[in-house]
């Protein structure tokens, strides 16, 4: 069982990234699925979730901006992420969840330049 997140980088003030999280040995339309981040001193907060009815929710300070979604087929969670700012710069996890367990990936730095 496995969360493989992947996409980020290093990107300039209002540019955008996508980031992708791919499951393996389980499968992700059974599970709320989203994003957090963790930005460097701070405690990892909610970016972006989407449940198994496929109804999101947003951080205030994402919204309009991100878009968190998910490919059954791909078996993988994206998250696309435009007008980026500086205070976006943080690792961001992927993660997925049932009443009984949950499931994190390992994490992805994004890096964005003023």
């Amino acid at each position: 069982v496995q969360l493989q997140a992947s996409g980020g980088g290093l990107v300039q003030n209002g540019g955008s990234l996508r980031l992708s999280c791919a499951a393996s040995g389980f499968t992700l339309n059974y599970y709320d699925v989203g994003w957090f981040r963790q930005a460097p001193g701070k405690e990892r907060d909610m970016v972006a979730e989407i449940n198994v009815f496929d109804y999101t929710n947003y951080a205030n300070s994402v919204k309009g901006r991100f878009t968190v979604s998910r490919d059954a087929a791909k078996n993988t969670i994206f998250l696309q992420m435009n007008s980026l700012k500086p205070d976006d710069t943080a690792v961001y996890y992927c993660y997925a969840k049932t009443l009984a367990r949950q499931y994190w990936g390992q994490g992805t730095q994004v890096t964005v330049s003023s």
